[in-house]
Protein backbone atom coordinates (compact mmCIF):
# COMPACT_ATOMS: atom_id res chain seq x y z
CA UNK A 1 0.00 0.00 0.00
CA UNK A 2 1.32 2.95 -0.92
CA UNK A 3 1.04 5.82 1.77
CA UNK A 4 -0.51 8.97 1.09
CA UNK A 5 1.53 12.82 1.28
CA UNK A 6 -0.33 14.57 3.25
CA UNK A 7 -3.36 16.98 2.41
CA UNK A 8 -2.40 20.56 1.20
CA UNK A 9 -2.35 23.73 2.41
CA UNK A 10 -4.91 24.70 0.42
CA UNK A 11 -7.26 21.89 0.31
CA UNK A 12 -10.75 21.87 -1.00
CA UNK A 13 -13.39 20.38 1.98
CA UNK A 14 -16.46 18.72 1.14
CA UNK A 15 -19.25 19.65 3.61
CA UNK A 16 -20.94 16.82 5.67
CA UNK A 17 -24.22 17.22 7.79
CA UNK A 18 -23.78 16.95 11.21
CA UNK A 19 -26.72 14.74 11.28
CA UNK A 20 -25.18 11.80 9.36
CA UNK A 21 -22.52 11.22 12.03
CA UNK A 22 -25.07 10.92 14.81
CA UNK A 23 -28.25 9.66 13.25
CA UNK A 24 -27.01 7.39 10.16
CA UNK A 25 -22.72 6.51 10.39
CA UNK A 26 -23.83 4.14 13.54
CA UNK A 27 -26.16 2.35 11.90
CA UNK A 28 -23.64 1.55 8.46
CA UNK A 29 -21.71 -1.76 8.75
CA UNK A 30 -21.59 -1.75 4.94
CA UNK A 31 -17.79 -0.28 4.19
CA UNK A 32 -19.33 -0.34 -0.10
CA UNK A 33 -22.61 2.27 1.33
CA UNK A 34 -19.92 4.07 3.51
CA UNK A 35 -17.57 4.88 0.23
CA UNK A 36 -20.61 5.79 -2.01
CA UNK A 37 -22.71 7.91 1.01
CA UNK A 38 -19.32 9.80 0.99
CA UNK A 39 -18.68 10.42 -2.54
CA UNK A 40 -22.62 11.31 -3.15
CA UNK A 41 -22.19 13.79 -0.24
CA UNK A 42 -18.63 15.40 -1.81
CA UNK A 43 -20.90 15.54 -5.43
CA UNK A 44 -24.91 16.73 -4.51
CA UNK A 45 -23.61 19.26 -1.41
CA UNK A 46 -21.53 21.88 -3.67
CA UNK A 47 -23.43 21.06 -6.90
CA UNK A 48 -24.45 24.61 -9.12
CA UNK A 49 -27.34 22.22 -10.48
CA UNK A 50 -30.80 22.76 -9.60
CA UNK A 51 -32.20 20.81 -8.37
CA UNK A 52 -29.28 19.09 -7.17
CA UNK A 53 -29.28 15.80 -7.89
CA UNK A 54 -26.92 12.34 -9.75
CA UNK A 55 -27.79 9.91 -12.07
CA UNK A 56 -27.24 6.02 -11.87
CA UNK A 57 -25.25 6.86 -15.12
CA UNK A 58 -23.03 9.26 -13.90
CA UNK A 59 -22.40 7.50 -10.66
CA UNK A 60 -21.53 4.49 -12.84
CA UNK A 61 -19.07 6.44 -15.32
CA UNK A 62 -17.46 8.01 -12.52
CA UNK A 63 -14.47 5.93 -12.35
CA UNK A 64 -12.59 7.01 -9.08
CA UNK A 65 -16.15 5.33 -7.64
CA UNK A 66 -16.11 2.43 -9.19
CA UNK A 67 -12.50 1.38 -8.65
CA UNK A 68 -13.15 1.73 -5.00
CA UNK A 69 -16.22 -0.84 -4.97
CA UNK A 70 -14.33 -3.52 -7.02
CA UNK A 71 -14.04 -6.03 -4.44
CA UNK A 72 -14.72 -9.83 -4.38
CA UNK A 73 -16.99 -11.59 -7.00
CA UNK A 74 -19.51 -9.03 -7.59
CA UNK A 75 -19.56 -6.51 -10.26
CA UNK A 76 -18.89 -2.84 -9.38
CA UNK A 77 -21.93 -2.08 -11.10
CA UNK A 78 -24.19 -4.29 -9.19
CA UNK A 79 -22.16 -3.02 -5.16
CA UNK A 80 -23.06 0.45 -6.78
CA UNK A 81 -26.95 -0.28 -6.59
CA UNK A 82 -27.02 -2.55 -3.99
CA UNK A 83 -25.41 -0.36 -1.55
CA UNK A 84 -27.17 2.77 -3.21
CA UNK A 85 -30.78 1.20 -2.65
CA UNK A 86 -29.59 0.75 0.86
CA UNK A 87 -28.89 4.22 1.39
CA UNK A 88 -32.14 5.42 -0.02
CA UNK A 89 -34.07 2.88 2.82
CA UNK A 90 -31.76 4.43 5.26
CA UNK A 91 -33.35 7.86 4.57
CA UNK A 92 -29.97 9.10 3.62
CA UNK A 93 -30.97 10.26 -0.06
CA UNK A 94 -33.99 10.16 -1.94
CA UNK A 95 -34.83 8.35 -5.42
CA UNK A 96 -36.77 8.71 -8.30
CA UNK A 97 -37.04 6.67 -11.24
CA UNK A 98 -37.79 8.15 -13.90
CA UNK A 99 -39.26 6.74 -18.10
CA UNK A 100 -40.14 3.49 -18.69
CA UNK A 101 -38.43 -0.32 -18.99
CA UNK A 102 -37.25 0.51 -22.09
CA UNK A 103 -35.43 3.65 -21.27
CA UNK A 104 -35.00 4.44 -17.58
CA UNK A 105 -32.78 6.38 -15.32
CA UNK A 106 -32.94 6.39 -11.57
CA UNK A 107 -31.90 10.12 -10.31
CA UNK A 108 -30.34 10.78 -6.41
CA UNK A 109 -30.89 13.54 -4.44
CA UNK A 110 -29.87 14.43 -0.52
CA UNK A 111 -33.10 13.95 2.03
CA UNK A 112 -33.86 17.02 2.95
CA UNK A 113 -37.53 19.30 3.26
CA UNK A 114 -36.81 20.96 -0.23
CA UNK A 115 -35.32 18.38 -1.95
CA UNK A 116 -39.13 15.62 -1.32
CA UNK A 117 -41.11 19.03 -2.11
CA UNK A 118 -38.82 19.11 -5.64
CA UNK A 119 -39.77 15.14 -5.78
CA UNK A 120 -43.22 16.11 -5.68
CA UNK A 121 -42.71 18.98 -8.45
CA UNK A 122 -41.35 16.20 -11.04
CA UNK A 123 -43.78 13.64 -10.73
CA UNK A 124 -46.88 16.36 -11.20
CA UNK A 125 -44.64 18.10 -14.04
CA UNK A 126 -44.80 21.54 -12.34
CA UNK A 127 -40.61 20.83 -12.22
CA UNK A 128 -38.33 19.75 -14.88
CA UNK A 129 -35.29 18.54 -15.81
CA UNK A 130 -34.07 19.61 -18.81
CA UNK A 131 -30.80 17.26 -19.31
CA UNK A 132 -33.74 14.09 -19.05
CA UNK A 133 -36.25 15.01 -21.14
CA UNK A 134 -35.95 11.62 -22.86
CA UNK A 135 -37.09 10.52 -19.41
CA UNK A 136 -39.99 12.73 -18.73
CA UNK A 137 -42.79 10.28 -18.25
CA UNK A 138 -42.60 9.40 -14.76
CA UNK A 139 -43.35 6.13 -13.56
CA UNK A 140 -46.78 6.38 -11.13
CA UNK A 141 -49.96 4.72 -10.70
CA UNK A 142 -51.88 8.20 -11.99
CA UNK A 143 -55.34 8.42 -12.85
CA UNK A 144 -55.72 8.08 -16.40
CA UNK A 145 -55.99 11.53 -18.26
CA UNK A 146 -58.75 12.16 -21.06
CA UNK A 147 -57.66 12.09 -24.95
CA UNK A 148 -56.59 15.40 -25.77
CA UNK A 149 -58.90 15.62 -28.68
CA UNK A 150 -61.68 14.42 -26.95
CA UNK A 151 -61.23 17.48 -24.90
CA UNK A 152 -60.88 19.54 -27.57
CA UNK A 153 -63.94 18.26 -29.09
CA UNK A 154 -66.17 18.17 -25.82
CA UNK A 155 -65.50 21.40 -24.96
CA UNK A 156 -64.41 23.43 -28.15
CA UNK A 157 -65.91 22.08 -31.02
CA UNK A 158 -64.73 19.98 -34.46
CA UNK A 159 -61.19 19.66 -34.91
CA UNK A 160 -59.50 21.02 -37.96
CA UNK A 161 -56.69 20.14 -39.81
CA UNK A 162 -54.50 22.65 -38.66
CA UNK A 163 -55.60 22.49 -35.38
CA UNK A 164 -54.89 18.69 -35.22
CA UNK A 165 -51.31 19.59 -36.01
CA UNK A 166 -51.45 22.08 -33.09
CA UNK A 167 -52.63 19.68 -30.54
CA UNK A 168 -50.28 16.65 -31.66
CA UNK A 169 -47.41 18.92 -30.90
CA UNK A 170 -48.69 20.19 -27.57
CA UNK A 171 -49.56 16.53 -26.62
CA UNK A 172 -45.64 15.98 -27.07
CA UNK A 173 -44.48 19.15 -25.45
CA UNK A 174 -46.20 19.29 -22.56
CA UNK A 175 -47.78 16.87 -19.39
CA UNK A 176 -51.05 15.83 -19.74
CA UNK A 177 -51.97 17.25 -16.19
CA UNK A 178 -50.95 20.61 -17.58
CA UNK A 179 -52.98 20.28 -21.11
CA UNK A 180 -56.26 19.24 -18.52
CA UNK A 181 -56.11 22.36 -16.20
CA UNK A 182 -55.91 24.64 -19.24
CA UNK A 183 -59.18 23.65 -20.69
CA UNK A 184 -60.27 23.46 -17.30
CA UNK A 185 -59.24 27.24 -17.37
CA UNK A 186 -60.91 28.04 -20.78
CA UNK A 187 -63.79 26.66 -19.63
CA UNK A 188 -63.79 28.46 -16.41
CA UNK A 189 -62.88 32.07 -18.29
CA UNK A 190 -65.50 30.97 -20.72
CA UNK A 191 -62.62 31.53 -23.35
CA UNK A 192 -62.92 27.93 -25.44
CA UNK A 193 -60.52 28.20 -28.13
CA UNK A 194 -57.44 26.31 -28.57
CA UNK A 195 -55.34 30.03 -29.57
CA UNK A 196 -56.66 30.78 -25.64
CA UNK A 197 -55.56 26.72 -24.18
CA UNK A 198 -51.96 26.79 -25.89
CA UNK A 199 -51.19 30.70 -24.83
CA UNK A 200 -51.73 29.02 -21.43
CA UNK A 201 -49.16 25.95 -21.57
CA UNK A 202 -46.88 28.31 -23.22
CA UNK A 203 -47.18 31.07 -20.20
CA UNK A 204 -47.13 28.14 -17.82
CA UNK A 205 -43.66 26.62 -19.28
CA UNK A 206 -41.74 29.73 -19.14
CA UNK A 207 -43.80 31.51 -15.64
CA UNK A 208 -44.15 27.87 -14.15
CA UNK A 209 -46.88 26.52 -12.95
CA UNK A 210 -49.04 25.54 -9.62
CA UNK A 211 -51.94 24.17 -8.81
CA UNK A 212 -53.18 24.71 -12.13
CA UNK A 213 -52.88 28.59 -12.21
CA UNK A 214 -50.02 30.85 -12.33
CA UNK A 215 -47.36 30.93 -10.05
CA UNK A 216 -47.49 35.19 -9.87
CA UNK A 217 -51.47 35.14 -9.12
CA UNK A 218 -51.87 32.11 -7.10
CA UNK A 219 -54.85 33.53 -4.77
CA UNK A 220 -57.37 34.47 -7.14
CA UNK A 221 -58.47 33.39 -11.05
CA UNK A 222 -59.73 36.28 -12.34
CA UNK A 223 -61.34 35.56 -16.07
CA UNK A 224 -60.48 39.46 -17.21
CA UNK A 225 -56.74 38.88 -16.12
CA UNK A 226 -56.10 37.34 -19.42
CA UNK A 227 -57.06 41.05 -21.36
CA UNK A 228 -55.17 43.06 -18.95
CA UNK A 229 -51.30 42.24 -19.80
CA UNK A 230 -49.40 42.25 -22.55
CA UNK A 231 -51.10 39.28 -24.54
CA UNK A 232 -54.88 40.71 -24.38
CA UNK A 233 -54.39 41.82 -27.90
CA UNK A 234 -55.12 37.83 -28.58
CA UNK A 235 -58.01 37.57 -27.25
CA UNK A 236 -61.40 38.69 -27.85
CA UNK A 237 -64.41 39.29 -25.70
Amino acid sequence: MKQFSGFAARSEYAPIPLAFFSALLPEVTDIAELKTTLHLFRILIPMKRNPQFVTFSELAGDANLMLSLKAGNEQPSDTLRRVIDMAVKRGCFLNLSLGNNATQENIYLLNTKKNQENIEKIKSGELRLPRLEVYREVELETKPQRNIFSLYEENIGLITPMIAEEINEAEKLYPASWINDAFKEAVKANKRSWRFISFLLERWSTEGKKNGTYQRNLKTTDPDKYFKDKYGRFFQR
